[in-house]
């Protein structure tokens, strides 16, 4: 009950009241300066009405099912992407939002859909296979039939073994892996001993004395990606069929694939003039295993594949979705709090838990505030990315636009990297906006309920999201952790010195069954989860839209340690969540 519930909340506070706000630190003076109090002023009043709607009457799987059911896959540069930010634009115009619009971050390149895809086996035996094309892959132009060949390229030596042996073949490209037995759930929430152990910070800190070995074997097999897809357009393959890889705990098996970049072939397969040539399919591992079995046995096999795709145009750009709740304090209203996703998704599924769970949360964010009536102080803006998946795009886009950059070295053996790991050539340069947000929040880690927050090793705003965090604890809202966490839009706010946070969310079975592959569909989503994320993120937004002072800053980012924090590689950063 409201009463109850309210004296609990301030029986909570009351606790914290003994401690004081650590101190602040900006590179530049500004309202975030101003001393922080020691007991935050919560309206507890709005947390049970933002509650009560957004656990009462909900539109989020509404919006879930539009976003994942109806318009589908949202590949940057995409027809769907397209009527997706079309969309969310006219959805947010609906609710209230004022200027709502589609920002341009720049051109990403080739538009692509994968219109029809199969993969069979002629003899010595029929079967019909589980397959996709992979991003960006060229059609068939109609079903094609040819021998099953393994080859195994680890280095360009290898070329020589294949040289004049793949004209019309169908090539198995890469080994199979083991396919141990599912022995572990493959949906968990964290439990009470992992959440208290994400509060520990890790001692050692850095990203690891492997870093550069690790670094220096995903360059190597980054460049080598291009130089294979080329060197199988020019043999003539028939097409080419990579086994599916393989997820935490076993999760790719029983029929799931992902089919992300680590499926396609070439460094940016994307852009024209790193087009792929040649038709490549991801398959589930137990048909890729039953081909490469009879091959290791010296049975021929052959196989059948129809891939038909459309490339839309070879210029296509990016798109931001942005809109806003104007905030209404003369004082106060050109300050913004931010909240947001990125709308873009792979193909294999319908990107319902990456990321349209944390796009439709910040729609209901915004639907719940503006069904309260809510009169910010500050702007609450909204912004939707896209191109997240390929590097960050859309968020870097805006942050470069709206609040500063670093220019990016040239140096040759830079200018061969992703530009999410290339360096940093010099300060960041910052524009008049970036002094005026106060903080910017994110969902992207599947369907989960939220369970705290990643701090970012901001510490002057633990003590401030420890009271927001306490009327919620009755939602499982109790951990805050120092660590850092990557791979998403929030680290874009983090490189240009604004207060970028992700959330922890309970698991589910985001990592080991659902993120970018073909079951990531709307029968994933939990909605009793993404009701209690929504809320949770309201009353955040709300908090942080009503304070007196914005929060808290740390200094800006040295351009060394900005590298190493933006660089979403798998298993870099011990002490952090895995990137994606």
């Amino acid at each position: 009950m409201p009463f109850a519930r309210q004296s609990l909340s301030l029986i909570l506070l009351a606790a914290l009241a003994g401690g004081c706000a650590f101190a602040q630190s900006a590179d530049e003076s500004g309202p975030w300066d101003a001393p922080q109090p020691a007991v935050e002023k919560l309206d507890l009043t709005m947390y049970q009405r933002i509650r009560e709607e957004g656990l009462m009457h909900s539109h989020i799987m509404e919006y879930a099912s539009a976003l994942s059911d109806d318009i589908g896959p949202r590949l940057t540069g995409s027809p769907n992407m397209a009527k997706a930010n079309a969309w969310t634009r006219d959805q947010l115009t609906a609710m209230g939002c004022v200027n709502a619009h589609l920002e341009d971050w720049g051109e990403f390149g080739m538009g692509w859909q994968q219109l029809n895809t199969w993969v069979r086996m002629t003899s010595p035996d029929t079967a019909v296979f589980i397959a996709q094309a992979t991003p960006w892959s060229p059609s068939t132009h109609g079903a094609v039939t040819g021998e099953a060949t393994i080859v195994t390229i680890n280095d360009e030596k290898d070329f020589d073994k294949y040289k004049g042996k793949l004209a019309g073949k169908m090539v198995l490209l890469g080994e199979m892996r083991d396919v141990p037995p599912v022995d572990k759930p493959l949906f968990t929430r964290y439990t009470d001993e992992e959440l208290k152990k994400m509060e520990e910070y890790p001692t050692a800190g850095g990203p690891g004395p492997d870093y550069q070995k690790r670094l220096q074997a995903y360059m190597k097999r980054y460049q080598l990606t291009e130089k294979i897809a080329e060197f199988l357009a020019k043999e003539h393959a028939a097409g080419v069929i990579r086994p599916s890889r393989d997820a935490e705990d076993s999760g790719g098996s029983g029929g799931t694939f992902f089919d992300d970049n680590g499926a396609a072939l070439g460094r940016t397969p994307y852009k024209a003039d790193h087009a792929v040539k040649v038709p490549v399919v991801v398959m589930a591992i137990e048909n890729y295993g039953r081909v490469y079995r009879l091959l290791e046995a010296h049975v021929p096999v052959s196989l059948q594949m129809d891939v038909e795709t459309k490339f839309t145009g070879d210029h296509e750009h990016g798109f931001d979705t942005v809109a806003e709740i104007p905030g209404t304090d003369p004082s106060l209203k050109d300050q913004v709090v931010m909240v947001g996703g990125h709308l873009d998704s792979w193909i294999a599924g319908t990107g319902a838990t990456d990321n349209g769970a944390g796009s439709v949360v910040a729609m209901e964010v915004m639907r719940i505030l503006k069904a309260l009536d809510v009169h910010p102080r500050r702007t609450i803006r909204i912004a939707l990315w896209s191109g997240e998946e390929e590097g960050l795009f859309g968020s870097r886009g805006y942050a470069r636009d709206h609040f500063g950059s670093a220019p990016l070295s040239t140096a040759p053996d830079q200018l061969i990297m992703p530009e999410f790991l290339r360096k940093a050539a010099g300060p960041l340069s910052l524009k008049p906006e970036q002094k005026l947000i106060s903080g910017y929040f994110n969902v992207d880690n599947g369907s989960g309920r939220i369970r705290g927050v990643y701090l970012q090793e901001n510490a002057a705003v633990a003590p401030i999201f420890s009271q927001w965090i306490a009327p919620l604890k009755d939602l499982g809202v109790s951990t805050l952790s120092m660590r850092n966490t990557g791979g998403t839009d929030h680290l874009s706010f983090d490189a240009v010195g604004i207060p970028g946070f992700q959330f922890i969310q309970d698991p589910l079975d985001y990592e080991t069954r659902t993120h970018h592959s073909n079951m990531d569909t709307y029968e994933r989503l939990q909605p009793g989860d993404l009701k209690q994320a929504a809320v949770v993120e309201a009353i955040f937004v709300y908090n942080t839209a009503m304070r007196d002072q914005m929060l808290p800053r740390k200094p800006l980012p040295h351009p060394e340690l900005r590298d190493k924090q933006n660089a979403p590689l798998p298993g870099l950063f011990p002490g952090a969540v895995e990137p994606k």
